[in-house]
This record gives structure tokens, sequence and C-alpha cells, in this order.
């Protein structure tokens, strides 16, 4: 199965304005916030770090679990919360899923987080 071009999104500055120029709305807090909430867990962010680092961008799920003193369901199930929060992106590929990092989620989360540059 090939692997799908994800598709263009606005920079981030388009997207999402930093939260010192302009208040955030209701859905945009609620979707922000879930990313917040998966990425404060050390394992989650770990993992996040871990298939952002290699090369090529994506990581087999087989690459994943060596690194950490957890059970391959409990990776499985931070795989999942980073997934349903748009972080990660993923593709089964025969009996392995690769991971890869969702860059505009990162953008957002990024552009939101600007701060003004002192006069």
């Amino acid at each position: 199965m090939p692997k799908q071009e994800l598709p263009v999104v606005q920079a981030a500055e388009e997207c999402c304005a930093p939260m010192v120029r302009e208040p955030l709305g209701e859905q945009d807090a609620a979707e922000l916030a879930r990313m917040f909430k998966a990425l404060a867990d050390p394992v989650r962010l770990r993992l996040l770090s871990l298939i952002a680092s290699f090369a090529g961008g994506e990581a087999c799920v087989c690459d994943l679990t060596g690194p950490f003193e957890v059970s391959q369901p409990t990776i499985s199930h931070h795989l999942k919360v980073l997934r349903e929060a748009g972080l990660v992106g993923s593709e089964r590929r025969g009996t392995w899923v690769y991971y890869w990092v969702v860059p505009a989620a990162l953008n957002r989360l990024s552009g939101l987080l600007q701060a003004p540059v002192p006069a």
C-alpha cells in the first residue's frame, strides 16, 4: 500500500494566531488542549521525539518498544493517544505499523506559543 501524500496546510501564522494577539475560540482550545494533554506524558513525549528522529521521518512500531521500560500494549496505547490527538500518522504495511510526526500539528502548537518580540 503506497504512502499517501498529505495535503499542504496553511502556515502556522494563518492557521492560528498566537494567544497574545487573539483569544482562542472554544473549538480551537479543545483541539489544542487534546494535543498538549497527549504531550504531557513523558512516555508519549519521548515516543514523539523518537519517531521524529528516525531517518526518513518514520518509524516501525517494532523499533519503538525497546527504549522503554513499559510493555508493548502500553506503547500501543500511547501511540493511539498521539494518533488521536493528530500528532502522528500511521500506516499498516504487512504485519507492521509505521508512524510519522504530523508537521502541521507541531506547527500549529508552536505557532500558538510564539511570544511577541519586545520592541
